[in-house]
């Protein structure tokens, strides 16, 4: 299943959010995110139907492992893209942002690239 850029950007919420508080409700998600519950809801059906989360009877959102290698492979982009933009002088809020938005069109070619490049 080919998951879309809105797709990436919520696993890597949740991953986040797993990350910071243990467990994950729509609700968290449309706090870190700032959208609305119904467009968490959508997205949790979504990505519910593509095998990439799995939610509990209480409603507890966890990652599967194919949501999670997505989820951890965004989270790695975003953290490398960020440092990288902030090393050439970018704000950290517009680091952050740009990077956002780079690290959905970004090849893996490129990626492995700029990787080994800041590991030198």
């Amino acid at each position: 299943m080919r998951i879309h850029r809105s797709g990436e950007d919520y696993l890597e919420a949740i991953l986040m959010i797993r990350n910071k508080k243990g467990n994950v409700r729509s609700l968290d998600i449309a706090e870190y995110l700032g959208v609305t519950k119904p467009s968490v809801s959508n997205a949790v059906k979504v990505l519910r139907n593509g095998g990439m989360i799995e939610m509990d009877s209480t409603k507890r959102i966890t990652l599967t492992q194919t949501g999670e290698e997505i989820a951890q492979r965004m989270l790695e982009r975003h953290l490398l893209l960020t440092k990288l933009l902030e090393s050439i002088g970018v704000s950290p809020e517009t680091a952050e942002d740009d990077a956002c938005k780079i690290e959905h069109d970004l090849s893996a070619e490129t990626f492995d690239r700029l990787k080994e490049h800041l590991s030198k």
